[in-house]
This record gives C-alpha cells, structure tokens and sequence, in this order.
C-alpha cells in the first residue's frame, strides 16, 4: 500500500481528534447565549513547505535522519474560547515503508489540536490537547490526550503567554492509559525591525510522573526517564501578508522515542497565509 493511499486510512483514524474539537466547540456555544457566539475575534489559516534537519550528534544517537515535511496550520479565537491544530505529511512523496533508508524515512503523518475555554471573565481557562503521530511503515502510533487549566496572558507590549498544566493519557501499540501530567506554554512576541515584520515564538512541553511500563514500551533502546522535554523556539519574517518565512531550533529531550538522549534540530519553513 502507497502512501497516499494509505492518507485515506490516516484521516479516518483521527476521529478522536474531531470529537475533541466538536465537544469543546459545543462547551463553549453552551455557555455563550448571545448572538455572537460563532463571530471569531481572530483567524488564521496557512500551508507551509518545511524542511527539518537533525544534528549530526542527533543523527549519530537516535539514527533519525532529515526529512520534508507539508503542513496546514489554523487557529480561531472566540470571546469565550480559542483553538488551534495542525497536520503533518512527513516524506510526503515515500511509500509508508521506505526500502532504500531502511525505514528511516517512512511516509508519517503527526497533528495537534488544543483548545482553552474561559473561565468566566478570569484569565483562567479549561485546556485540552490532543496530539497523534503515526509511523506506517513500522506500524508505530502514539496519541497523547491532556485535559487541565490554561491561563491567558496579554501584555501591553505585545507579548502573550499562554501556559498550561494537565493530567496525561496515552493510546499507543505499547501502552494505553494514565501517563502522568504535562505542564507547558506557547508564548509569542511580534516586532518591526528595518522596516520589516518579524514575530519571535515558543512552544514547550514538559511531562513528568510517565508510566514506567509506557517508558519501557515506546523508546527504542532503553528505559526513557520519566521526565520528558519537547519545544521549539521560532523567528519569522512576514515579508508581506501572502508570505511568512522563519527558521525553528527544534529540541527535545527523553522524547521521540529516544531514551537517554537530548535531539537537536533546525526547521526551515516557508508558509502561504490564507487568512
């Protein structure tokens, strides 16, 4: 089976992702009784072409290699909540199992969806996070589910920040269940500079309390420790309202399937704004 016809499959497979977004959605109309429930404050909606390449240390210890990525990106905010997701098509042209890398570049696919709902008038919010990865080719699948608090945070400078702390699950070929809790952020700070628009971000992940059977089950090599880290920090250029290009530090550390190990990467992205 191609990949591409194996995209079929993958979307259907990601029910649990819809569910999560139209359950929220429905939370959120619930407790809105005006007229203006659906009106979004703000939108955003991209396709992008990236390129992702590891460090050679990165390479030498987890044997990954670099690789092509396509990605649709959106996010909408409400007066009473705000979501964001992603897709990934990773090796988008390679069959799900890639004969001449031995693997390393199966066709794979990854998506995120999180959303906050206020609390009331306060900063406080109730978050979910659902994120799906998918490796075809050695029939690997992981699906992290997060539901906590959020807090919303807008700076007169323009800086915002928007951390969050939650109880973890996991459904994976290795292990389902309870897996500990996340705490992390997305934060983000935009500025002109030689005439030109530039935005700096941050998304960090940070799990702890992880299942010993989970971290014996899904890391090649080894143990994972229960600790986790996984993040990138982000400079973008909007030459104009069509284009945004940026460069990413990609980092991690007891993630990825990589136990005992920090991973390291640069993520070259150039991106076509629709909304």
């Amino acid at each position: 089976m191609t990949a591409r016809t194996y995209f079929t499959t993958a979307l259907l497979s990601r029910a649990s992702l819809t569910a999560l977004s139209a359950g929220v959605l429905m939370a959120g109309a619930a407790s809105t009784a005006n007229a203006d429930t659906f009106d979004p404050i703000w939108s955003f909606a991209n396709v992008s072409v990236n390129y992702l390449d590891w460090s050679d240390g990165t390479e030498d210890r987890s044997g990954k290699s670099d690789f092509m990525f396509l990605e649709i990106e959106g996010g909408v905010g409400y007066e009473w909540g705000e979501f964001y997701g992603f897709f990934d098509f990773e090796n988008p042209t390679n069959d799900q199992f890639d004969e001449a890398s031995g693997g390393a570049d199966n066709f794979r696919t990854a998506g995120k969806l999180t959303s906050h709902i206020y609390l009331g008038d306060s900063p406080l919010s109730f978050y979910a996070h659902l994120y799906d990865f998918r490796d075809y080719g050695f029939d690997i699948r992981e699906q992290d589910q997060i539901l906590g608090l959020g807090y919303l945070a807008n700076f007169d400078n323009g800086l915002w920040f928007k951390p969050f702390l939650g109880a973890a699950r996991v459904q994976s070929n290795g292990y389902t269940g309870s897996n500990g809790f996340m705490a992390g952020w997305v934060a983000g700070y935009d500025f002109n500079a030689f005439g030109q628009q530039f935005g700096v971000t941050n998304w960090h992940e940070q799990t702890f309390g992880r299942d010993d059977e989970y971290l014996e089950q899904n890391y090649v090599g080894g143990k994972a420790d229960s600790v986790g880290t996984n993040g990138a920090v982000s400079l973008w250029w909007h030459p104009s309202e069509l284009i945004t290009t940026g460069i990413q530090y990609r980092y991690s550390d007891e993630k990825l399937g990589t136990p005992n190990n920090y991973q390291n990467a640069m993520i070259y992205t150039v991106k076509l704004n629709l909304l």
